[in-house]
């Protein structure tokens, strides 16, 4: 399905916020259009989408993307008013869960992170990520796997922040030797991993197949640290998942992290085993 066709995603229905902000820029959208006197299939027809798509951005059930605005506010003659709502939108484009994370990650000054199944998130290049997207089952739509390629993505500019936050990362070795996706789409996965790991603020580990002992066996963990001294935290085996700030649980989840470092490679050691996985790659 084409971009014309489907001009935005889906609002999330649990999303009070995000209902809010997208039913008001399709109502401004309405509006502008009918001050103009335009009728909805001719305004489809001059920015390049359906009737029926106009429609519903202009109810507040799907999610603009920056062009359709640019368009509009072009087609419209807004004067810029309607594509400088593409920030509003910006806020709002990616699901609740999702927005919530990278708020967290956006604040954290320090973040401790163990994926037992996949590279972590932020260390995916797009292609990898597209690749578990397009994997899971049942099959989700190419809407879907568009729109969490790109929060996902959205999430790296945690590396672009002055000062970065001190990011640690514990990988499997059995993760990275998995070919997902193919061939080249490892290596060039590899090659983002040993590009990352050389900056100054992230260390990267690796956990080998071949250790008879391991603190990661109940799931993966999550823990990101704020200035003022807070902290959250994630993992399957506390509190079913939920995120938990209580000092005890989150001594449970620093406890575990802090042996799956010990338990695994050295950071220095790490990047030089990822060198030798990409020369068998």
């Amino acid at each position: 399905m084409s971009e014309e066709e489907e001009p935005g995603w889906e609002v999330d229905p649990d999303d009070e916020w995000g209902l809010a902000v997208i039913a008001t820029v399709g109502r401004q959208l309405r509006l502008r259009r009918e001050a103009v006197g335009m009728r909805a299939s001719d305004f489809g027809r001059a920015i390049g989408y359906g009737e029926d798509m106009v429609y519903k951005v202009e109810a507040g059930k799907r999610i603009p993307r920056p062009e359709y605005l640019d368009k509009a506010d072009r087609v419209l003659d807004a004067g810029g008013l309607l594509a400088a709502m593409k920030e509003d939108v910006e806020k709002v484009r990616y699901p609740k869960k999702v927005r919530a994370l990278a708020e967290l990650e956006a604040k954290a000054v320090e973040l401790q992170l163990y994926d037992p199944l996949n590279v972590h998130g932020l260390l995916q290049t797009p292609e990898y990520a597209r690749a578990l997207f397009m994997m899971r089952r049942p099959a989700v739509t190419q809407d879907d796997i568009d729109r969490g390629v790109r929060a996902r993505t959205s999430r790296k500019s945690v590396f672009a922040r002055d000062p970065a936050p001190e990011l640690s990362f514990v990988v499997e070795e059995w993760v990275l030797r998995r070919p997902l996706g193919g061939r080249q789409l490892l290596r060039k996965q590899l090659e983002h991993a040993l590009e990352v790991g050389q900056l100054r603020s992230v260390e990267i580990q690796v956990m080998p197949m071949d250790r008879p002992e391991h603190a990661g066996t109940e799931g993966g963990i999550e823990v990101l640290k704020f200035e003022d001294g807070s902290a959250v935290g994630r993992s399957p085996g506390v509190a079913n998942g939920r995120p938990v700030s209580e000092p005890k649980q989150l001594r449970i989840l620093e406890l575990r992290y802090g042996i799956i470092r010990a338990q695994a490679l050295s950071p220095r050691e790490s990047l030089a085993f990822i060198e030798h996985l990409l020369g068998e790659t």
